[in-house]
């Protein structure tokens, strides 16, 4: 079960758009690879901002995240693709449901 999660708010630059959503979309065969990333979504906000939630067992887990190629290519590509530091919020799941 997912107790952990991650919340990130990211804001394009001006004419990025495109290039931040086709990032993001590139990103979920590596977040396919994750075994500790059992929820990844990518998100559209709106116009110019997007999003990342993912979910995690336990903070171990979403540490190996952070420390992994997602958040490594992000990182490598934000003074390019985004108006400013992406916003990483790391929260505490009190509910979740899930499919099975």
């Amino acid at each position: 079960m997912v107790k952990v999660a991650l919340l990130v708010r990211l804001e394009a630059k001006p004419g990025k758009e495109s290039a931040v959503a086709k990032f993001l979309e590139s990103a979920l065969p590596l977040a396919n690879q994750e075994t500790t990333t059992p929820v990844w979504f990518a998100l559209r906000l709106g116009p110019s901002t997007f999003g990342i939630f993912d979910a995690f067992a336990d903070d171990a887990g979403r540490k190996a995240h952070l420390a992994g190629p997602i958040a490594a290519a992000l990182m490598a590509n934000a003074s390019e693709l985004l108006a400013k530091a992406p916003q990483i919020e790391q929260v505490d799941l009190l509910a979740v449901k899930l499919a099975k």
